[in-house]
């Protein structure tokens, strides 16, 4: 198995500057078995695609709530592809985003074209580096990133229409691009010693408009009227099952604003 250490993007800028707690979170496990939730993802492996053990959570917490999932993909080459145990771009390969996240999605996974909103009660973006690279540019260009353009519309449709939208690790920076001024936790907004290495990922999100919540791992951050739910999740440099608490915090609220 692949183990990796990355020299590439170490941090996604150098943006820092504290700013104020929001209201803490903590979940319990409920049944939404009529909540239909489109789960985006950006590829396979945290350096060039999604976080797996992000993805892997989201979909553990969303089965142990009986959602119904469906999984989507922008049907792009990704940026770049990431060698996860040198930490190194690979020279001469390609790979495609959506024949990755097909590995996550176990083959069930479908173009991010087709998603939309009508067809489903919340969406949830899982975070890892492919959101900065393949989603969008921010990884790259910062706060004067661009965004994939189906990403967009999802992010705008299922906003006009009320219905929550989950982000953790660094794709809320995504919400705070495409929709200003909604509120977004990516963690704390100082590195604390290397706990919180991509901490300056705050000034970007004000850059955006957007506003910064200062969470906890384990916690969720919720924008009731926007209705958007965040969380650090690897934000944080700390152990496995307080990230898989966060989401699952994340996952909760997501569901029950869906109403379902």
């Amino acid at each position: 198995m692949l183990a990796a250490r990355s020299t590439v993007c170490k941090s996604f800028l150098s943006y820092l500057k504290p700013q104020s707690v929001c209201v803490g979170l903590f979940h319990s496990t409920t049944n939404y078995r009529s909540a239909k939730v489109a789960v985006v993802l950006s590829g396979c492996g945290v350096y060039d695609g999604t976080e797996i053990h992000e993805a892997s959570a989201i979909l553990v917490h969303l089965s142990r709530s009986g959602a119904d999932v469906q999984m989507y993909a922008p049907d792009v080459v990704q940026m770049h592809v990431i060698d996860h145990i040198k930490g190194q771009p690979a020279e001469k390969e390609t790979r495609h985003v959506l024949s990755e996240s097909a590995r996550i999605a176990r083959g069930n996974v479908v173009d991010l074209a087709k998603l939309s909103a009508q067809n489903h009660d919340a969406v949830i973006f899982p975070g890892g580096f492919g959101a900065a690279k393949n989603l969008s540019t921010f990884a790259v260009d910062g706060k004067d990133c661009k965004i994939n353009k189906d990403v967009e519309r999802v992010l705008k449709d299922f906003h006009r229409a009320g219905k929550p939208i989950g982000l953790c690790c660094i794709s809320p920076v995504l919400a705070a691009k495409v929709l200003p001024g909604v509120e977004v936790t990516v963690g704390h907004e100082e590195e604390e010693g290397g706990k919180w290495p991509y901490a300056g990922t705050v000034q970007a999100i004000r850059a955006f408009g957007g506003n910064h919540c200062v969470k906890e791992v384990h916690e969720a951050h919720v924008d009731k009227k926007n209705k958007i739910v965040t969380s650090p999740a690897f934000m944080c440099d700390t152990q496995l099952h307080h990230i898989f608490d966060g989401i699952g915090a994340m996952v909760q609220s997501v569901l029950k604003l869906s109403g379902k």
